[in-house]
C-alpha cells in the first residue's frame, strides 16, 4: 500500500500480470517521460490501485529501480487528487525518465492524468 502525504489515503497496488494486462486495454496518455494507463475496475467501485513498470530498454536494474521510485512518488502526490475513484492505473517509464528532473516528471504526470480524467468525463457525458 502506498500512503499519501496529504490526507493519509492509501493507494492499492497492482501486482499480478493479469491486472496489468486488464489496465492495458483501457485509456492511456503519454506525456514527456511517462505513460499512464487507466481503466475502470470491474470488481470494485471505490479505491484506486496503481502499478509501475519499467522495461530493460530504459536502463540497467539500478536505473529501473530509481525510475519506479520516482514514479511511486509522483503517484502518491497526484493520484489521490486527480485519480478517479474505482479505477486502476499503470505508470510506465519512458526512455527520457532517467534524465528528467523531478519537476518535469511532476508536470508530465499532471498533464497525463488531466487528459485521462478529462477524456473519461467527456465520454460519460456523450
Amino acid at each position: 500500500m502506498l500512503k499519501t502525504k496529504s490526507d493519509d489515503k492509501t493507494l492499492g497496488r497492482l501486482k499480478k500480470r493479469p491486472e496489468f494486462l486488464f489496465v492495458a486495454k483501457g485509456d492511456y496518455a503519454a506525456r514527456g517521460c511517462i505513460l499512464i494507463q487507466q481503466r475502470k475496475s470491474e470488481s470494485r467501485n471505490s479505491g484506486i490501485k496503481v502499478g509501475f513498470t519499467c522495461t530493460k530498454k530504459v536502463g540497467n536494474a539500478v536505473i529501473r529501480s530509481r525510475c519506479k521510485r520516482v514514479m511511486r512518488e509522483a503517484a502518491r502526490a497526484h493520484l489521490p487528487v486527480m485519480g478517479l475513484d474505482g479505477h486502476d492505473y499503470v505508470f510506465i517509464a519512458r526512455h527520457s525518465l532517467p534524465g528528467a528532473s523531478h519537476a518535469q516528471l511532476q508536470t508530465d504526470t499532471q498533464k497525463a492524468l488531466a487528459k485521462l480524467t478529462g477524456a473519461r468525463h467527456n465520454t460519460a457525458n456523450s
